[in-house]
């Protein structure tokens, strides 16, 4: 059956998905698979399917904020995905993460609606575990600049006492902040399916947000370099999977091509 937002079947869903917010960036991975096609754009939702050294590679958007990446997931889902890394922007909540980093997370503090319409608040929004790590090691492995931890999810940029909030998760040790993470995780473990997520840093802690995300928009050179990471990041860490489900893969030979 097609999901009726995605526009999708079971045939046109790999069990390795990438998630971007933006639907133009689903096009920016594009680039780096051997080969793809656009299988439906509805709304902010586009998904392509691809190969990515010869994995089958889905990349869906799932448009800003847990209401549309809760969609996006539970379609995904329902066609068939099974290991699902995000590739998402994020502010520093942190002084020492600059531009272009990456955020590895861990889990993440439950700021936003959308979860709670699911479940209770006490349920933690946590990554999988072998997933995780083995973005980490592939992230160590290509030599990106990378932190890891625990990031904050909310529902808007544009509120009264947004310095006030990063000042208080400044002092819990809380890395960054981004809008779909916890959705991620916490449908992640509801639904038995394995989750990551990696963050590009497109603002930096103290920093103004609307210039950056300007700056962004206007590609500059330490937020553009990290989305191409994370999206390196991401393919390899999906190859080095499919890879060693097959016994074809040989550990610590990532290789920065890009």
């Amino acid at each position: 059956m097609k999901q009726p937002h995605l526009l999708c079947n079971d045939k046109d869903i790999s069990e390795y998905v990438i998630l971007p917010g933006d639907p133009s960036r689903v096009l920016r991975v594009g680039k780096y698979l051997d080969s793809y096609e656009e299988i439906a754009y509805n709304r902010e939702f586009r998904t392509i399917k691809g190969y990515y050294k010869g994995v089958p590679i889905t990349v869906t958007s799932t448009g800003i904020g847990g209401p549309s990446a809760a969609i996006a997931i539970e379609e995904l889902i329902n066609c068939g995905a099974k290991y699902f890394i995000r590739i998402g922007s994020a502010g520093a909540i942190q002084p020492n993460i600059k531009l272009g980093d990456l955020i590895i997370c861990t889990a993440a503090v439950r700021e936003d609606g959308t979860t709670s319409m699911y479940i209770s608040s006490k349920y933690p929004a946590t990554a999988d575990v072998r997933l995780t790590n083995l973005l980490l090691e592939t992230c160590e492995d290509l030599g990106y600049t990378h932190h890891y931890g625990i990031v904050r999810s909310h529902d808007s940029f544009y509120i009264d006492n947004e310095k006030e909030i990063m000042d208080f998760w400044n002092k819990k040790n809380i890395l960054g902040s981004d809008m779909e993470t916890s959705t991620l995780f916490v449908l992640g473990q509801l639904r038995g399916v394995k989750t990551a997520s990696i963050l590009n840093t497109v603002v930096e802690y103290e920093s103004d947000i609307k210039e950056s995300i300007a700056d962004y928009a206007m590609e500059c050179v330490g937020s553009v370099e990290g989305e191409r990471r994370e999206i390196h990041l991401a393919l390899e860490t999906f190859f080095r999977l499919d890879s060693s489900k097959n016994e074809k893969f040989i550990p610590n030979k990532a290789v920065n091509q890009y």
